[in-house]
């Protein structure tokens, strides 16, 4: 949808975003002194660009992620994925998956679809754009680079927040149940040079200098 918000005004907006400090795992009711789980994908590096299979741009999947031990005591997990570099009040929503099995240690490519009433590996919420499942990055052309933080909850217990929870039902379900959190990082942009992941130079044959 926002790929037809024309340049002009993408770059008249560039300054407007909800900001990183309104992004659920900065909510001052998830607490800070919280352990870290290691989230990471193998299709993008932390920080770098997401490959546009998983944008509006391209197929529109979600992107695998997978992670490391949570602590002893998590009950389940849950998953929201935002942007707060979005030119709206609060980072927009692409994702809310909540009940993930503390056993589970990632999630497919392209898993993150409605699911109804959920499934054995996690019940899918509502998106900003009041839908269940994955919503493709889809930047305004000119506005600069956005984050796309993925946020990765350990929970001591398990929430009842009905069938398909949206931002807000999420984050107080979760609240004052957080014993870990997983950060990830991926970026997209529109109308910018687009940034191009390296592997170290010595891991491409190249001495230094």
């Amino acid at each position: 949808m926002l790929e037809h918000v024309p340049s002009w005004l993408g770059h008249f907006l560039r300054n407007r975003r909800a900001g990183h400090a309104k992004l659920a795992s900065a909510d001052p009711a998830i607490g800070s002194e919280v352990a870290e789980i290691a989230l990471t994908s193998p299709a993008f590096s932390a920080g770098g660009r997401l490959p546009v299979r998983f944008t509006a741009d391209g197929d529109g999947i979600s992107p695998p992620l997978v992670w490391g031990d949570v602590p002893d005591g998590t009950a389940s997990l849950a998953l929201i994925v935002e942007d707060p570099d979005a030119p709206t009040a609060r980072p927009l929503v692409h994702a809310v998956v909540w009940d993930i099995p503390s056993e589970q240690h990632g999630i497919a490519e392209g898993a993150i679809l409605p699911d109804g009433d959920g499934g054995p590996d996690g019940d899918v919420g509502l998106n900003s754009y009041f839908r269940e499942g994955w919503l493709p990055p889809d930047p305004p052309t000119g506005h600069g680079e956005h984050d796309y933080v993925f946020q990765l909850f350990a929970l001591s217990e398990r929430p009842e927040i009905g069938t398909s929870p949206g931002r807000s039902a999420f984050v107080e379900a979760i609240s004052r149940r957080v014993l870990a959190v997983g950060v990830l990082v991926g970026t997209y942009s529109r109308g910018e040079p687009a940034a191009i992941d390296l592997p170290p130079a010595e891991d491409r044959g190249i001495a230094p200098a």
